[in-house]
């Protein structure tokens, strides 16, 4: 069985080379057009170029899903320095890397306005997702929301997203 398991091993990363590193090889045919190939040329081509890819050389950034639901349902979150319901509702959406646009109505009047016409009050903090609006922080229904809009769950692995401020400075004190 230890046998087995050792050739099998064996077998798996023989047939895993090609995957980890591709060959791509670059030359003028007779004609003069430029080739690309992952195949050898003939012998009697000069000039060849080889180059060897190791990996993918794809960028990941944003999932699909996230910017699909950041695009259609986008996230908003009216708070203040409120306490700890405030913090809470940051923290809910930063350990999840919702991307979201932080409105501090203490600081911008034009916040206020938008939550006093959103809401009829200025009471923090106040969730939108697309046209969705939850008044309070309450982490189940909070998280309905976002998973309505299709939000992923959790951040992915080292990206924790900052909220985009859009709150305009305080004044100078005179």
């Amino acid at each position: 069985m230890k046998a087995g398991f050792i050739l099998m091993a064996a077998w798996l990363a023989a047939a895993s080379t090609p995957l980890a590193a591709a060959q791509l090889y670059q030359w003028k045919d007779a004609q003069g057009h430029m080739v690309y190939s992952d195949q050898p040329p003939p012998p009697s081509v000069r000039n060849v170029e080889q180059k060897a890819f190791k990996g993918s050389v794809i960028e990941v950034g944003e999932s699909y899903v996230a910017r699909t639901a950041r695009e259609k349902f986008p996230v908003t979150l009216y708070a203040s320095a409120c306490g700890a319901p405030c913090d809470q509702a940051r923290q809910l959406l930063g350990e999840r890397g919702i991307p979201f646009s932080n409105k501090d109505p203490q600081s911008s009047p034009e916040a206020q306005a938008e939550l006093q016409k959103l809401t009829g009050r200025l009471s923090v903090p106040v969730l939108v997702v697309g046209s969705d609006k939850i008044d309070g922080f309450e982490t189940g229904q909070w998280q309905s929301a976002l998973d309505r809009a299709g939000y992923p769950k959790s951040a992915p692995p080292g990206r924790k997203p900052a909220p985009q401020t859009n709150t305009a400075p305080a004044p100078a004190a005179p």
